[in-house]
């Protein structure tokens, strides 16, 4: 009997259950454990299984670049970010409200790994949402035109919970692409978030875009109900202190050298005339 269950938990891909069965079945004996407690405890080790599936699953169509947290986020370097207010993103009570995110500011100052950080909190609470690079986003919307599956493309993509859309500032746009990038945010509208991050200022999209009634729309739509975070702070990727003194200490020790060397020269020559 114990191989026939061992068989029929694989057939049916009940691997949580199939893990579990000897170390339950074995307590059972041990305990004497009524048979719907021994069903329970397959069950929920089961349903603990299929979680973890999902969890690993959601984790892995949300493309995200770099395992990064929330956790592991540098604050302390990056005074100019409100730890609170990120930390209550993270309840995400923002997706409930179909809110958006901007983070703004200079490269290199945590906005991505902000952004990052809520999307896998999102996925983590069971959330299906997605990280783009907002160039890639433009191509692959560009390509759908050639197929004609914009509208598949965009439908697929306004049900993402949320949409992480990165680094939209220093973009090749075609026409055709704005107008793409303006339906799907209008899509999206007052349905589900969107986190997107930029380097630019959102008043600067009129140049980037080029198309000045689109972006009053597309900023209309995005900014309400809009949590703007401006990151005005040090880039992160920039030496430690002390890595960055280290030249300067190596310069100073060959000055120190050099000037050793010349002294030395100096007592030699004034020996000779003696």
């Amino acid at each position: 009997m114990h191989d026939k269950l061992k068989t029929l938990l694989a057939r049916l891909r009940f691997d949580g259950m199939a893990a579990a069965l000897d170390a339950e079945l074995e307590r059972a004996e041990r305990e004497a454990t009524p048979a719907p407690e021994l069903v329970y405890r397959l069950i929920s080790a089961e349903a603990a299984s299929q979680r973890q599936k999902s969890l690993a699953y959601r984790i892995s169509q949300a493309r995200l670049p770099w395992d990064w947290t929330l956790e592991t986020f540098p604050f302390d370097a990056q005074p100019s970010i409100n730890r609170g207010q990120i930390k209550a993103l993270a309840g995400l009570d923002f997706l409930s409200r179909a809110s958006n995110i901007v983070l703004t500011g200079e490269t290199g100052t945590g906005k991505t790994g902000i952004a990052i950080g809520i999307l896998r909190e999102a996925c983590l609470n069971g959330h299906r949402g997605r990280f783009y690079d907002a160039q890639d986003l433009l191509d692959e919307l560009y390509a759908s035109l050639a197929d004609r599956s914009t509208a598949r493309l965009l439908k697929r993509l306004s049900r993402l919970q949320p949409l992480l859309i990165d680094k939209v500032d220093n973009l090749n746009i075609k026409p055709e692409q704005a107008n793409a990038f303006f339906r799907l945010i209008d899509q999206r509208y007052n349905r589900v978030s969107t986190i997107i991050t930029t380097s630019l200022a959102l008043d600067d999209w009129y140049e980037l875009f080029q198309k000045k009634h689109l972006v009053d729309a597309l900023l209309d739509r995005l900014r309400h109900r809009c949590i703007t975070i401006s990151i005005d702070g040090p880039s992160l990727r920039s030496p430690e202190p002390h890595a960055a003194a280290l030249p300067e200490q190596k310069r100073s020790s060959r000055l120190t050298r050099q000037q050793s060397r010349r002294g030395a020269a100096v007592r030699e020559r004034a020996g000779a005339h003696a």
